[in-house]
């Protein structure tokens, strides 16, 4: 792990805490490199991440490493794709891209082709190396390489090999956009908190206990959600009165249908993005 060299294109918020997680499980500052073409944000992550080489050369960063992460945005893949691809056929380093919507297949043709690509669907909380990423792994990537890749992410998180690339846009519907669902219902419940007398500050604290407590509980108990909402929801009480709301509104209907659209956005992102 020590000497194994990473370089990331792209020095945005994703790309920051893998540094920082890389850093906080063993891997030397030394051997980490960023290329980041902002001036102001070449300066924030030099002060942020002492040791790590940071480069305004994309070119200079892939000469160096040996596993690349691509962590840039999606409508700039290409671009920066094709831009590598004499140094990365030259020096062939495990790819790893951390952008939504881009197929394996698109970055490995911008690269020249015939290199071990691993496409990754990180989540927000990463930033605070809680994440979870899907992880899918070309046919060019060996054994050792998938090990590597997955060690770099869980970095910040838990990772989740999927069979086949089509998984990763089921992935990037649930965990991937996960995140705001949650913040969505965070909210819902804030705000009907107030709306039913709690003050600000103890509706946001309420809501946000009860949703830390409920996922820790939900993470470890062993039971299946609908036995844990069987516990709570008592026939005649107060959780089965807001449950026949949610039964005759179809609110797993409402939500399974969001998540499709996200799932179908997703293959459509990924086919703009090959053209």
């Amino acid at each position: 792990m020590s000497t194994y060299t990473v370089g990331f294109i792209g020095g945005g918020n994703m790309a920051r805490a893998l540094v920082g997680g890389l850093i906080s499980s063993g891997y030397r500052p030394e051997n980490i490199l960023i290329a980041e073409p902002n001036l102001k944000r070449r300066s924030v992550l030099t002060t942020e991440l002492p040791g790590v080489r940071i480069s305004d050369s994309n070119d200079n960063v892939a000469d160096s490493a040996e596993c690349l992460v691509l962590a840039v945005k999606p409508q700039l893949m290409r671009d920066v794709c094709i831009g590598l691809a004499e140094t990365a056929q030259a020096r062939r380093p495990l790819i790893i891209s951390v952008a939504a919507g881009t197929h394996s297949r698109d970055i490995d043709a911008w690269l020249g082709g015939k290199l071990a690509v691993v496409r990754v669907m990180p989540n927000q909380p990463a930033l605070l190396l809680e994440g979870t990423s899907g992880l899918f792994a070309n046919e060019l990537t060996n054994n050792d390489q998938r090990a590597r890749a997955t060690e770099i992410m869980a970095a910040v998180g838990s990772v989740v090999h999927v069979p086949d690339e089509d998984s990763i846009d089921a992935v990037t519907a649930i965990s991937g956009t996960g995140p705001a669902y949650f913040y969505l219902l965070i909210d819902m419940l804030i705000q009907s908190a107030e709306d039913l007398g709690l003050d600000p500050q103890a509706a946001h604290k309420l809501v946000m206990d009860t949703a830390k407590g409920s996922a820790a509980l939900a993470a470890v108990s062993g039971e299946t959600m609908e036995a844990m909402i069987a516990h709570v929801r008592s026939p005649g009480g107060t959780t089965a009165a807001a449950f026949e709301i949610f039964d005759d509104e179809k609110v797993r209907d409402i939500f399974a249908r969001a998540f499709a659209a996200a799932r179908d956005r997703a293959v459509e992102l990924a086919g703009d993005s090959s053209q």
